[in-house]
């Protein structure tokens, strides 16, 4: 059974949700939180790019795509990631 909500981390929320008994977290919510970045999809997007270049990483090796609600109330496919180990 999945279920999302919000948590709070310095006062900035960070949606989450349970997913495979485990909760996983808006990667553009957290670096909104520790980077205090304008733009935060833009700041994980070039972070993407980057690391890509140097190194060969995918997201898709450490984050899911995952139902999140958005701004505008609907659920959306988010980046997500959990805290328990790289993947």
């Amino acid at each position: 059974m999945e279920t999302t909500k919000i948590a709070l981390f310095k006062g900035k929320k960070i949606r989450k949700t349970l997913f495979q008994n485990e909760w996983w977290f808006s990667v553009t919510d957290v670096i909104l939180a520790l980077t205090d970045s304008l733009d935060s999809r833009d700041y994980w997007y070039r972070m993407k790019v980057c690391a890509q270049e140097e190194g060969g990483f995918e997201s898709s090796t450490i984050c899911r795509r995952l139902k999140l609600p958005a701004e505008d109330g609907k659920m959306r496919e988010t980046d997500c990631a959990d805290t328990e180990r790289n993947r």
